[in-house]
């Protein structure tokens, strides 16, 4: 796996590919890392095998797998199922990428409104999303089984409005550094 030669350099080519199966190994291992009650191998299979309302991206730096993101799609909403970047590199901004690599995917499949459910802990997951427009409309007790930590509900609303694609736009110009998106998650 590749490493960060200085985890405070954000200047770094970020690859967004569609996840494949070749790509779970690399992704089980950041889940291990990151969070307490992982996903299986099973679920994520099951996931990639649903095509028609599911949308799952890679992010690869120098070919290794640094984080991963998935959406499920109903009609005019879009639902983060997950979003996780490898500790190592944490600070490159790979889970804005991530971020807005899922709001294009949204976009492009009639979403108007995302939504997902958050840590009440994990607040620099919680500063990204507020970044990214996400307000806490409500909050799902005992959400997470292993620790019975709360979750916080968090929606942005009308992703497609021009104010919206303004504050995308924003965003991505602060980031350092290449991303090349080869999902074709479609450009609004």
């Amino acid at each position: 796996m590749t490493v960060p030669a200085d985890t405070g350099n954000r200047s770094v080519s970020v690859h967004l590919v569609a996840m494949r199966r070749r790509h779970l190994r690399s992704v089980l291992r950041i889940e291990t890392q990151v969070y307490p009650h992982p996903w299986s191998l099973s679920l994520f299979l099951g996931e990639l095998g649903l095509r028609n309302s599911r949308y799952y991206v890679v992010a690869r730096v120098d070919g290794s797998v640094v984080g991963y993101a998935g959406l499920m799609i109903s009609l005019d909403e879009a639902h983060v199922t997950t979003i996780a970047v490898d500790p190592a590199w944490q600070q490159h901004r790979i889970g804005s990428r991530l971020m807005i690599n899922l709001t294009r995917a949204a976009l492009a499949r009639g979403a108007r409104h995302m939504t997902l459910e958050v840590r009440v802990s994990n607040t620099a997951a919680q500063h990204m999303y507020a970044r990214f427009g996400f307000e806490t409309e409500g909050i799902r007790k005992n959400y997470y089984a292993e620790s019975r930590e709360d979750a916080l509900i968090m929606w942005v609303h009308d992703i497609d409005t021009d104010a919206h694609l303004r504050r995308m736009a924003a965003i991505e110009a602060g980031i350092e550094g290449d991303t090349v998106d080869e999902t074709r998650a479609g450009t609004p």
